[in-house]
């Protein structure tokens, strides 16, 4: 009998290229081989290609063309934001505001502006890992220039209180950054409903190639320079602009803008399901996240008395991710469950599992059953 692939069940750690994006990039491997810069024939072709991308971006976030900036990934967006805006205004203020359980291209930067003399102060979250925008509002101070707040949490799928914020912050002139990585083509985007200054996109997690993202900067929002070379992307992001990957990542804005909202019920369902058959078949399992606000793709989830290393072993058949890891000093349980608050018995037997684009009802069953027979077997094992 012929072994099926595991399931995947990892669509928040990357997702496969859809095969129109890759049908669009296929120029780019050919005849559109121009440099953008490049005044003949082929860089204008090359400089179409890029530019078309930056319209099909533009249209899922709805906002201008010019004011979407491509880069290598989410982290450099990320850097680009919190880095460029910090130095841009620190003649204004030093204090930036961002959550305790921010993705590590946030919290990373952040750190590196302690150590450039900035104030940081980092917002907990209650124990559905969300922040109160309360707690946002009050650590807000006459010298805050900067706001970071994710749009989703990449470990629970928490939905972040993004577009309540926009508003008081807008009123104190404080400029207003998300991190919607895990959320562009998942749930709606648009920066005008959102109210923020800056967007950050990743394109591996929208079904386009790893390397390529993109970061929306409002027209008039102040940002220095990152990086230092020649004047591409308006002078926002020098060096060649990698066209293959660009038009990648516009072929995927175009696709997900298309079927947006089908596909929020459709992996809404799968994940219920999947959710639903766990729960029942292990009455002592426990959800993490927000259990309304939260990615319809993704589902948290703890079994209390096991690791998610020897769960993860277990599950050959199945690909997915941890809550906790293991080191040579014991597992260490994710910043973002220890912010949560949960008991570390319950957190370091966590998985992370993500449905997607390419995933069916068949695959959900699958995996269900067994992770099912993996948390009975481990339990077993150790009474």
């Amino acid at each position: 009998m012929e072994l099926k692939d595991p399931v995947y069940l990892d669509y928040n750690a990357t997702t496969p290229i859809d095969p129109r994006v890759a049908e669009a990039m296929g120029p780019c491997l050919g005849e559109v081989f121009g440099n953008p810069s490049s005044s003949h024939a082929y860089g204008r072709r090359a400089r179409r290609a890029v530019e078309e991308a930056r319209q099909q971006v533009a249209a899922l976030l709805g906002c201008e063309a010019s004011e979407v900036v491509f880069t290598s990934g989410g982290t450099e967006s990320n850097n680009m934001a919190l880095l460029g805006v910090a130095r841009a205004l620190a003649s204004k203020g030093r204090h930036v505001v961002t959550s305790s359980i921010e993705h590590p291209a946030v919290l990373e930067p952040c750190l590196a502006l302690l150590e450039d003399g900035f104030d940081v102060t980092f917002v907990p979250v209650d124990g559905y890992g969300r922040v109160d925008p309360d707690d946002i509002l009050r650590a807000l101070r006459p010298d805050t220039i900067l706001v970071s707040l994710m749009h989703s949490n990449n470990e629970v799928g928490t939905l972040q209180p993004v577009a309540e914020l926009a508003g008081p912050l807008r009123e104190r002139g404080i400029l207003f950054h998300t991190d919607a990585a895990q959320s562009v083509g998942k749930v709606p985007t648009r920066v005008a409903d959102l109210g923020v200054d800056l967007l950050t996109v990743a394109g591996h997690k929208l079904y386009a190639p790893k390397g390529v993202g993109a970061l929306y900067v409002r027209s008039g929002t102040p940002m220095d320079r990152v990086l230092y070379g020649a004047g591409q992307e308006g002078g926002r992001r020098p060096g060649t602009e990698n066209v293959l990957e660009i038009v990648g990542l516009g072929a995927a804005a175009q696709c997900a803008a298309r079927d947006l909202s089908r596909e929020m019920e459709r992996l809404r369902s799968l994940r219920d399901r999947l959710e639903a058959h766990l729960l029942e078949k292990v009455p002592d399992a426990r959800v993490n996240g927000h259990p309304r606000h939260r990615l319809p793709n993704t589902l948290s989830i703890s079994f209390p008395g096991l690791t998610s290393g020897a769960l993860l072993a277990a599950l050959p058949h199945v690909a997915a991710s941890g809550g906790a890891a293991c080191h040579s000093d014991g597992v260490r349980v994710s910043h973002v469950l220890e912010a949560m608050g949960l008991d570390p018995e319950v957190a370091r037997g966590t998985l992370r599992l993500s449905v997607g684009r390419f995933t069916d009802r068949d695959d959900v069953d699958r995996a269900a059953e067994a992770i099912v027979c993996a948390v009975g077997s481990l339990k077993e094992g150790s009474n």
